[in-house]
């Protein structure tokens, strides 16, 4: 039985997630709510608003002002850089929006890091300090140990699309939103808030002007969605995680090279099916509401190049960095050279943007020079527009465990454990057997290989299953949805799992 303080209160230790029994209640409250404002355009936007907030507040506690802040501070930057016709002016007002909104996303993700490199290379001994909880401490009598700096949920997300907000403005490529409440809807709104996709100001602020139109098709297909991030997440990711991913990668020399690699294999699925099933779910949840979000995953280990791979992975990530960072250092307009630079990096700050530690910007420096290697490749292989399957097949093979070797340095918890996985690999590959280790683990490898498969299968597959479910009765949609969240709670092993990006 819930209590109001579950319901209504924040709890450190048990943030709000969409996988939770307490959000599936939550929503199914809120969407009646809704269903009752929905054909007033502006009291659903502020009521969804209002729940947005709710949402953020119960997933990430008092930070909730940050994300407040950056709103607030973006919609009047962008109001004033569209009324003003003074270049000096539009910039500089530019820049402070980009000040304002870095300026917090560093310090809250970055400071340990650097602060530690300069401790490091100069020996002194520099602790980064919370300015808030000082502020808190000082001005409210709270306790809060200045010293530790928490990392809002979704602040990385949130920044990148307020900031593309403004950008599009000062290119000239966007209006302002006609009030704040609007803009705050488009910042807040709580599918995508905390883990994507990154949605842009001209593909949704549109939307939340138009009355709400949902299909039987349309509903279906959102149902179908939240179900299959459901599965993705709690059935394939969570369980693959905790039973055996978690405990390779805490401890890498007391396993095989066998179970190592087969480590290495899990976390690439468990990682696509985190991020994908929670994007799934916005995107599905979103739908309900009468709202679209953009593709965020298109099968991405069917890619046979990493060109390929950057177009079917984490979408929106890929191409906000190549619109508003690749493009502005100059894209392929000033050479071949500058080209491969500019290419090196994006993905350095697209692996920096992922987490304060050398090993995510190791991961992006990997990615970047191989994005540069694939277009050389291109440019002078004569072979390299092959398009028979053998070639195909063999590319892909290639690219994957190009990806797969890159998310050891993804997830390792240090460059150590790195070295040790590799180690075990090259020099301890049988030792202890390889089938002894696939008949212990056989569940685990068999709901791995339920990941791949269902990952792997043929788009035109996937479209007739969501057809399948939206055509039948809605009983059936019902019964079938009660199955599916049946088996994905009673595959729990454990607490349910945050969702990996929830991090950054």
């Amino acid at each position: 039985m819930l209590t109001w303080r579950e319901i209504f209160l924040y709890s450190e230790n048990n943030p709000l997630i969409f996988s939770q029994y307490l959000f599936l209640f939550l929503f199914t409250i809120g969407f009646g709510i809704f269903t009752v404002l929905h054909r007033n355009v502006r009291w659903r936007n502020i009521y969804l608003l209002a729940f947005s907030l709710f949402f953020y507040y119960k997933s990430g506690g008092l930070y909730f002002w940050l994300l407040v802040l950056s709103t607030v501070v973006d919609f009047y930057c962008g109001r004033a850089i569209y009324r003003s016709d003074r270049e000096f002016k539009r910039r500089a007002i530019l820049v402070f929006s980009l000040v304002s909104n870095l300026g917090l996303l560093f310090f809250f993700k970055y400071s340990y890091y650097f602060v530690g490199l300069i401790n490091d290379v100069f020996g002194t001994q520099l602790k980064a300090i919370n300015f808030l909880a000082v502020f808190a401490n000082e001005g409210f009598g709270a306790s809060h140990d200045i010293f530790d700096i928490a990392l809002p949920v979704g602040i990385s997300f949130y920044t990148f699309q307020t900031l593309s907000y403004t950008i599009d403005i000062y290119r000239r490529n966007l209006e302002p939103a006609r009030n704040i409440i609007d803009f705050g809807f488009f910042v807040t709104f709580f599918p995508q808030l905390v883990a994507g996709p990154i949605v842009r100001a001209a593909d949704f602020l549109p939307q939340i002007y138009k009355k709400f139109a949902l299909t039987r098709a349309e509903f279906g297909a959102a149902v179908y969605l939240i179900m299959a991030g459901m599965f993705k997440k709690m059935v394939v990711s969570d369980y693959v995680s905790i039973n055996f991913v978690d405990r390779v990668f805490d401890n890498p020399l007391s396993y095989s090279g066998f179970s190592n690699l087969m480590a290495i294999y899990g976390y690439s699925i468990q990682i696509y099916c985190d991020f994908s099933g929670y994007s799934d779910m916005a995107i599905g949840l979103a739908a309900l509401l009468g709202f679209k979000l953009p593709l965020n995953f298109n099968s991405p280990y069917i890619a046979t190049s990493i060109t390929d791979f950057w177009r079917r992975w984490h979408i929106s990530l890929s191409t906000w960095l190549r619109d508003y960072l690749y493009i502005s250092l100059g894209g392929n307009r000033k050479g071949k050279v500058r080209t491969y630079i500019n290419l090196m990096l994006t993905m350095l700050l697209g692996g920096l943007w992922h987490g304060a530690a050398t090993r995510f910007i190791i991961w992006g420096g990997l990615h970047g020079a191989a994005l540069a290697v694939h277009k050389v490749w291109m440019r002078y292989v004569p072979w390299s527009g092959n398009q028979s399957w053998w070639y195909k097949f063999l590319m892909g093979v290639l690219t994957f465990h190009f990806v797969a070797f890159c998310w050891i340095y993804f997830r390792a918890e240090n460059l150590q454990v790195v070295r040790d996985m590799l180690g075990q690999i090259a020099w301890h590959f049988v030792d202890s057997g390889i089938w002894p280790r696939i008949v212990e683990y056989k569940w685990v490898f068999f709901i791995m290989a339920i990941g791949f498969m269902g990952h792997w299968l043929p788009a035109s597959w996937k479209k007739e299953a969501s057809d399948w479910y939206s055509s039948i009765p809605d009983l059936a949609k019902a019964a079938v949805f009660a199955v599916i969240i049946f088996v994905a709670y009673q595959a729990q092993s454990a607490d349910i799992q945050p969702f990996i990006y929830f991090r950054f």
